[in-house]
């Protein structure tokens, strides 16, 4: 698949710049892929689009104030900009850059816990007055360099009305990195940090119906689909024509162009279909991205 494939052209004003005053008041764009339906609806109504039989799979990482992560020895991983200012050697505060890792990524040493602001993404430029809407309602295992946005939608309420799993795997700076190669192929994915307890996955596994809220959750699901230990990390890359062999649904928000996320999704709903989905959501005023509304693909 060539990486022009996940481009399509998105309006500045639909990009959300605030979380809604109420979570599950976004909108939620439902694709029954079996009756070949597409409808609108609201988030707070998905329940009504389950089957009665669906464990609804959540991902309960939680954001660090920083955009680091946990690296080797006791290092870190982070991002550093202007990178090509910046030396290895060089101490920035409690912050100490080892080594130059490639676009804007470090390996640095870290005295005490990370401190900092949420790490909100690059095109989101409205000051965020509460941090806790750029984390999930049932976040709890701090590790992640962003949050996994389509949980962001739950309220304690929402998730009382479904049958919900917890899985873990703690999301790196690659969300924010776009594909760079011709060739989709070509893009390196690097791991990520997973963890399911094996009463969680004995759960997962025997389910009639899985809905996985999120990519992160995805690729923790195929992971351990395809023999993966309980805990590691994962380097799973899922692309058009890859066989989905325990998520019989996703949820998801809508992801930048040229994202390994988007290629997710069309490998999901099909590329034509996912193009499709997208054309509506832009024609219907669908805002997109961490804090827009989501798709729910059955």
């Amino acid at each position: 698949m060539k990486s022009s494939e996940l481009d399509y052209s998105l309006p500045p004003e639909l990009i959300a710049q605030h979380p809604l005053e109420r979570r599950d008041g976004s909108r939620l764009l439902v694709h029954d892929r079996a009756a070949g339906e597409t409808r609108h609806r609201r988030f707070d109504e998905l329940q009504d689009e389950l089957a009665d039989d669906t464990l609804v799979v959540v991902n309960d990482t939680r954001v660090l104030p920083a955009r680091l992560r946990l690296g080797e020895n006791g290092t870190w991983e982070g991002l550093a900009r202007p990178s090509r200012k910046l030396k290895a050697g060089q101490r920035l505060g409690p912050v100490e850059l080892l080594e130059p890792l490639g676009e804007g990524r470090w390996r640095l040493r870290l005295e005490g816990e990370p401190a900092g602001e949420a790490p909100l993404p690059p095109y989101i430029h409205e000051r965020l007055d509460d941090p806790e809407r750029y984390q999930t309602v049932y976040a709890e295992r701090e590790g992640s360099a962003a949050a996994p946005t389509a949980g962001l939608h739950f309220t304690p309420e929402l998730l009382a009305r479904l049958d919900v799993e917890r899985v873990t795997l703690h999301v790196g700076l690659d969300t924010f990195r776009p594909v760079a190669a011709e060739d989709l192929a070509e893009h390196a994915l690097r791991s990520e940090r997973y963890e399911v307890t094996a009463e969680s996955w004995a759960r997962i596994e025997s389910a009639e119906r899985v809905l996985a809220i999120g990519t992160t959750t995805v690729r923790v699901l195929e992971s351990l689909a395809r023999g993966a230990p309980l805990a590691g990390r994962t380097e799973l890359f899922v692309t058009p024509g890859f066989e989905f062999r325990r998520v019989d649904a996703l949820l998801t928000n809508f992801h930048l162009p040229r994202s390994t996320l988007l290629a997710l999704v069309m490998a999901f709903a099909g590329v034509e279909e996912t193009r499709r989905l997208y054309r509506v959501a832009i024609e219907e005023g669908y805002r997109f991205y961490s804090f827009g509304d989501a798709m729910l693909v059955l």
